[in-house]
């Protein structure tokens, strides 16, 4: 900011993704109670890196737990300093840092509030498709938005599923304005047994990590990938 109070957005020197906050009045439609209802589609975005995760998959409330309580995602070039290539993170419940309590308290909520209000619960990768960082592509924003519209307007559920192996989640088989080859990630590698390789081997970080979770009178690990 200069000394007439005028930012810089291209000034990288602090940080590279620059954000704002304002008051919420300063939106002309904003709900000035500053509550709303119960959703009926909660969305968990991830940044798969090792592009093996599809473009989007519908969990059951089970696998939201689990995947919430793993908070998996890829540290990118422009959130974090010194970060300058995809770097697979887990994060519980996707804010480990500020978490107050232990993780499991919120993925036990969350499970309460998935089966009391009929929630549905979607997966969407905005990471690699056809392979890792490196030799995939990051996933088309076109496809991203295909995805959240199909979910949003309720179409999500005309589809037909398939369970993609060892993570054992359900993709569509079809879905408008996403490539059908790309809704299975396995289809988009030229290398099959690379993508199996690298599967195994991002299913063995989820499940190690999952691995300090497990208690005695809290176990919904086989929600998970299974080896």
């Amino acid at each position: 900011m200069d000394e007439k109070g005028v930012v810089d957005y291209a000034n990288a020197s602090k940080t590279e993704n620059t954000r704002v906050s304002y008051p919420i009045y300063h939106i002309d439609n904003h709900e000035e109670s500053l509550q709303a209802g119960h959703p009926k589609k909660i969305i968990f975005l991830s940044a798969d890196a090792f592009g093996v995760l599809p473009p989007v998959a519908k969990l059951s409330k089970e696998q939201a737990m689990y995947y919430f309580l793993s908070g998996y995602t890829a540290k990118v070039a422009g959130t974090e300093r010194g970060v300058t290539e995809p770097v697979a993170t887990f994060s519980a419940c996707f804010g480990e840092a500020f978490l107050p309590l232990h993780p499991t308290v919120y993925a036990k909520l969350l499970g309460e509030k998935i089966a009391k209000h009929n929630v549905d619960v979607y997966l969407v990768n905005t990471g690699w498709t056809g392979g890792s960082y490196g030799i995939g592509k990051r996933m088309s924003i076109k496809a991203t938005r295909a995805c959240i519209n199909a979910i949003l307007d309720g179409s999500i559920n005309d589809c037909a599923f398939e369970s993609i192996p060892i993570f054992n989640i359900q993709v569509p088989k079809a879905l408008a304005g996403v490539p059908t080859e790309v809704l299975n990630p396995k289809n988009t590698w030229e290398n099959k047994s690379l993508y199996d390789a690298t599967r195994d081997e991002l299913a063995e970080m989820f499940i190690e990590n999952f691995k300090k979770y497990i208690t005695a009178d809290s176990d919904f690990s086989n929600a998970g990938p299974k080896l």
